[in-house]
Formats: C-alpha cells, sequence, structure tokens
C-alpha cells in the first residue's frame, strides 16, 4: 500500500485542521497519515477532500483512527446518539462526501510496517507484526484484541479529569528492539513536540498527536523509504 523507495511523511492527528493539513500535504512525499482526520476542528469536510485527493493520486494513505471508524458508522446508520463532534462533522458532509469517505474508511488500514517503521493510530500490541490487521466491524459488533489497541490504545477503566478515559503506555515496553511505532491519539507532548518514549525491550514509541483541532497544532516527521527519521516540523 506504500509504494517502495518512496520518503515519507508521518502526520499525526488532523482533527479538521484543514490549514495545517494543507501544509503538511505540501510535499512530494508519500503521505502516511495516522487516523482521526475529522472532528473539533473547523473544516473535517475539507480535510476528508483532500485526503481523498491524495488516495486518488496515489499520495498518500491514512490509518483507521477512532474518530474516523466513528464517523463510518454514524454514516451507515449504526450510532443511535452521536457525540456532539462526530454529530458537527457528520451535518457538514454533502451526501457524495459521505459515501466516499465511509468507503475510504472502510478500506483504511488498521496498521502498517515500512521497515524499522510501524505505523498505528492508537497503540501497539505484538500480536500486530505477526498478521495483516483484520476488517473494521462497522456492524455494530464489538471491537476487540490487536484492533481494540489499534483504535483506542490501552484503556485503564478510570476517566481522567478531563472527562477521557485514562490510558496505559505498558505496551511501549513489549514494542521489540530497532522497531518504532509512530501513533497518534494520545496527546502526550508537554513542550508541543512530539513525544518519544523508549521501552523496556528498547524500541520506541513516538506520539504525534500535539493537538490539531483541538487548541494546538499538527506535527509530522519525514522518513527515508527504509523507516529511518530525518526530520520533523510542526502545522
Amino acid at each position: 500500500m506504500i509504494p517502495a523507495g518512496r520518503p515519507l511523511r508521518v502526520v499525526g492527528d488532523v482533527h479538521g485542521d484543514l490549514r495545517a493539513f494543507r501544509h503538511a500535504a505540501a510535499t512530494d512525499r508519500f503521505l502516511v497519515q495516522l487516523g482521526d482526520l475529522v472532528d473539533y476542528g473547523p473544516d473535517s469536510a475539507g480535510v476528508l477532500r483532500l485526503m481523498l485527493r491524495l488516495l486518488d493520486e496515489g499520495r498518500g494513505l491514512f490509518l483507521l483512527g477512532n474518530h474516523d471508524f466513528r464517523l463510518a458508522r454514524a454514516i451507515s446508520g449504526r450510532i443511535p446518539h452521536l457525540a456532539p463532534e462526530t454529530a458537527a462533522t457528520l451535518a457538514s458532509l454533502d451526501p457524495a462526501l459521505a459515501a466516499r469517505a465511509a468507503a475510504a474508511i472502510a478500506r483504511a488500514p488498521a496498521w502498517l510496517r515500512v521497515g524499522g517503521a510501524f505505523f498505528v493510530h492508537g497503540g501497539f500490541h505484538d500480536a500486530m507484526l505477526m498478521a495483516p490487521p483484520p476488517p473494521a466491524p462497522f456492524t455494530g459488533r464489538r471491537v476487540s484484541g490487536p484492533l481494540a489497541r489499534a483504535l483506542y490504545g490501552e484503556p485503564t477503566g478510570r476517566t481522567q479529569p478531563d472527562g477521557f478515559p485514562e490510558r496505559s503506555l505498558r505496551w511501549v515496553d513489549r514494542i521489540p528492539a530497532g522497531l518504532t511505532v509512530y501513533c497518534g491519539h494520545d496527546q502526550r507532548s508537554r513542550d508541543g513536540r512530539p513525544y518519544r518514549r523508549i521501552g523496556a525491550s528498547g524500541g520506541q514509541a513516538v506520539f504525534l498527536d500535539t493537538g490539531a483541532g483541538k487548541g494546538g497544532h499538527l506535527s509530522w516527521i519525514d522518513l527515508s523509504p527504509t523507516g529511518m527519521e530525518l526530520s520533523s516540523a510542526l502545522g
């Protein structure tokens, strides 16, 4: 799905920030967006149109994020009570864009690997190294196993003071040496730059969600064709 030999640009959660996403997409590199294209920001419809154009032109792809997954289920009518941010996104889509977006989200992979780089939205599980991602259940069945980790990370079952689920980073300790997991989902950064964490097994995780669409900004990292990190930027 990623053309062999292409240098890459890995882009964090966009959340409807079209202005920043345009900056990220202004590159000759193949763009790998880590999921959560929509919700919260001012122009989720515009972000979807740009991502669909990148797909059509063979210039990029996006991974399945939990907000994208929720939107596709909302488009199909599978969610009776929508979160406000998803309801706002859904209302901004014309029927043709909604249909195209739902089809693209249904095809989006939950994880991908290129050399020493591993791409996923929410969190890593070592079973992901053994098999390709399964199709996501858009019919209402509960997501479980590695797919749940890919979409939602590793919830502890507790709620944070901000009302969002608390998530553990224990999975970082199971990333094998020589592998870097690029993910979004959790806004872990304290200085506005991607947050890096080295695991007990020698691998590392890089969290690229720096708050785009939610009062922060969009971050991306450029990689060589083998997954070697070259540079990073903020949009």
